[in-house]
């Protein structure tokens, strides 16, 4: 039997999601709970071109709103997605700094 999914956020990743307007969190919480559930959508989508990464999209006025993520499979219970970070753009394309703060986020969680 697998183990459950469960999404947790680091501090940043926190943080900018309590910034966000009440619609927007509230999708975010739905993403979360859809892919806690096993479905699959283009709310969490592997990003091409890096190291393991994800992010969960979700858009709301004219804004895409993005938590960038990684899988840790190790847990004794639970498969977790960890969010590193998160961050608004007008664009389709993530920033490469944005990318990289992820994989360096990702790089110490496996290094603790």
């Amino acid at each position: 039997m697998e183990k459950p999914i469960r999404v947790v956020l680091e501090e940043e990743a926190r943080d900018f999601l309590l910034a966000l307007p009440m619609e927007i969190r509230k999708k975010f919480a739905i993403a979360f709970r859809k892919t806690e559930q096993g479905y699959q959508g283009d709310w969490f989508e592997k990003m091409t071109g890096t190291d393991g990464l994800f992010e969960f999209r979700v858009t709301g006025k004219g804004k895409w709103h993005r938590i960038l993520a990684f899988w840790d499979k190790n847990g004794p219970e639970k498969t977790l997605i960890v969010g590193t970070h998160g961050f608004d753009k007008k664009t389709n394309k993530t920033p490469a700094k944005e990318i990289k703060k992820a994989e360096r986020t990702k790089q110490e969680y496996f290094a603790q």
